[in-house]
């Protein structure tokens, strides 16, 4: 069955587009000759062969979903995937962010920190797992030259506490975050074998 997208979910302004934009737009059919919205016509489901099979992860009692508090937004807090016998859940960039979407410890990069590792932790059991089975970080560090010490010793004294062996492979990056009072947030990939 093919599914028809109402102009309403377009939330680009079709009057604002660029020559370019609307190029590339009618390329993916989202564009008509006319410069209206197209019909989706592109399949939701592979038809010659399975798809793989996906699962939102949630943990509300400490982070909600990011479509709740930060409008729009177009993505899953945490996808799961499986693949025969194993599993692999991946964590969308996470922060100190709490169950109702407001970031906690404004200023206080290491209790950022802290917060950002008990809603992954979270995260993780959600799916019976742990930071046993984290095989990557991405870390998102607002002031790389300024924090990243403290981020280190946090990090290892964390991964230390939990008897990591090996440790997750891992790579630091200094970015602007989504909001100005973040500070740090992480990206995890964690892979365990399915029960």
């Amino acid at each position: 069955m093919i599914e028809v997208k109402e102009e309403k979910q377009i939330l680009i302004d079709l009057s604002k587009l660029t020559d370019g934009e609307r190029i590339e737009m009618k390329k993916l059919g989202i564009l008509s000759a006319d410069n209206k919205i197209a019909g989706y016509n592109y399949p939701s489901v592979h038809y010659n062969r399975p798809p793989i099979e996906k699962h939102m992860t949630h943990a509300p009692h400490v982070i909600n979903e990011a479509y709740e508090y930060q409008k729009p937004s177009s993505f899953s807090r945490a996808l799961r995937l499986d693949f025969g016998g194993h599993k692999v859940l991946l964590i969308s960039g996470t922060a100190s962010v709490n169950e109702e979407g407001k970031a906690e410890h404004i200023g206080d990069f290491k209790a950022q920190l802290w917060r950002t590792y008990v809603n992954i932790t979270n995260l993780l059991d959600a799916e019976s797992m742990t930071w046993h089975d984290v095989v990557r970080t991405t870390n998102y560090l607002r002031d790389i030259e300024r924090d990243y010490a403290e981020f280190n010793k946090i990090r290892t004294s964390f991964y230390s506490w939990l008897n990591l062996n090996p440790l997750p492979a891992s790579t630091g990056i200094q970015a602007r975050l989504c909001w100005e009072t973040l500070l740090i947030e992480i990206e995890v990939y964690a892979i365990c074998k399915s029960n």
